[in-house]
């Protein structure tokens, strides 16, 4: 995960009786507004395992980053009731897999390894017959193409790429590069955006952890299964906005740079995590402006907001 350096602009303190740190919510209130990374295992449909952890958890709704076919197992973000609306930023993060191709026919070594860094970088993919995006060839890009072991045809992999790289086409666009024929046979996804595999419970890892806080009132598994919301904005570029600016970001204010406390780099057109001084999520925004133009100006739009996230009402002075 990317590491952004923090710039001070403005030097601010937060009243301790206004907003709540995430790592001071009650564990209903990570349930109401957190995230679980789930071990998908093979079967169900990524949209069947959301739906496991919804009635385990007994909430209205839950949702998923990112699709895994049914077969395929591993990192799985669930957003949980009012987290599902921050979904929208695992998609365009990058996947890592580990998986097996199977070869049809005898093919040399050599041949294999060469191929292998045809298909590294930039390359054409057009989507399977049953996908969910248009069938239409596309630019993909592969940022890691490793063979870890090669035994008689099977063939073990891990692969790095850009979100919307099918791995089943790249193993069948493989076999036909190298004239033999070639299909997916395993494949787990090890990290979804900066989410990774030692991250990940299980189904029953819930089921049981959910069990004793209902049951005995002991929290301390299940606050090892569901980390607050604010996780999810964990890669992102943030700025931390004074308490007195909030409130008005709560009603879709955009961010000025007088309200500004903290900053990282970031880059003109990224998406940016508002913070409180508490780290809590804010909102969403769009840069206006680089961390540079940030840090040489006192006046002017920094942040366009976009998704507001944190309910109005919890920064007013009426709180004190």
């Amino acid at each position: 995960m990317k590491v952004y350096k923090i710039y001070t602009k403005h030097p601010a303190e937060t009243d301790p009786n206004l907003g709540k740190s995430p790592d001071k919510r009650t564990v209903q209130e990570l349930i109401d507004y957190g995230l679980i990374v789930l071990d998908k295992p093979a079967g169900p449909t990524s949209h069947q395992a959301s739906d496991f952890v919804q009635r385990i958890l007994g909430i209205e709704k839950a949702g998923h980053g990112g699709s895994l076919d049914p077969n395929v197992t591993g990192v799985l973000p669930i957003t949980l009731s009012n987290a599902t609306r921050l979904s929208q930023v695992f998609l365009k993060g990058g996947k890592e897999y580990v998986g097996i191709m199977h070869i049809h026919k005898d093919v040399d070594e050599a041949l294999i390894r060469k191929t292998q860094k045809a298909f590294t970088g930039k390359i054409m993919q057009l989507p399977p017959v049953r996908s969910a995006v248009k069938r239409q060839l596309r630019q993909r890009e592969i940022y890691e193409f490793d063979i870890l072991e090669i035994t008689q045809k099977d063939v073990l992999f891990r692969v790095s790429c850009e979100a919307g790289t099918y791995i089943r086409k790249l193993c069948t666009d493989f076999g036909v590069s190298i004239k033999t024929g070639a299909h997916m046979l395993e494949l787990r996804r090890t990290r979804a955006s900066h989410l990774r595999e030692d991250l990940c419970v299980t189904l029953q890892d819930i089921k049981d952890a959910y069990t004793l806080w209902k049951t005995e009132n002991n929290e301390t598994f299940i606050r090892k299964i569901i980390y607050p919301a604010e996780k999810m904005v964990e890669h992102l570029p943030k700025i931390w906005i004074m308490d007195t600016t909030i409130e008005s970001v709560t009603h879709g204010r955009d961010v000025a740079i007088p309200g500004i406390a903290k900053f990282t780099t970031m880059e003109k057109d990224n998406m940016v995590a508002i913070m409180s001084l508490k780290d809590e999520l804010v909102a969403l925004g769009i840069a206006r402006i680089s961390h540079g133009e940030i840090e040489k100006n006192e006046r002017g739009i920094a942040v366009r907001t976009d998704k507001v996230f944190m309910k109005p009402g919890l920064y007013t002075t009426s709180k004190t």
